[in-house]
């Protein structure tokens, strides 16, 4: 796979939560938690299930901040 974007992780899917349309696939990027919500139609299609090893891409046109008062 070749993709333009340059924030790319290396993760495990430790849980799928489904829902009607939307699933959240909870990541571990090597202890690192990361959600992605994705369509379920991508889960099925993706093969996805706890365990499986995948590449999350982050592609953001903002990142905020905040810190502590």
């Amino acid at each position: 796979m070749k993709i333009s974007a340059r924030n790319q992780l290396a993760a495990r899917v430790v849980a799928i939560t489904s829902g009607e349309a939307i699933a959240n696939v909870e990541l571990d990027a090597n202890g690192l938690r990361l959600v992605a919500s994705i369509t379920v139609e991508a889960v099925r299609e993706l093969g996805l299930q706890e365990g499986s090893d995948v590449t999350a891409v982050v592609k953001a046109s903002d990142v905020m901040l905040a810190v502590a008062d």
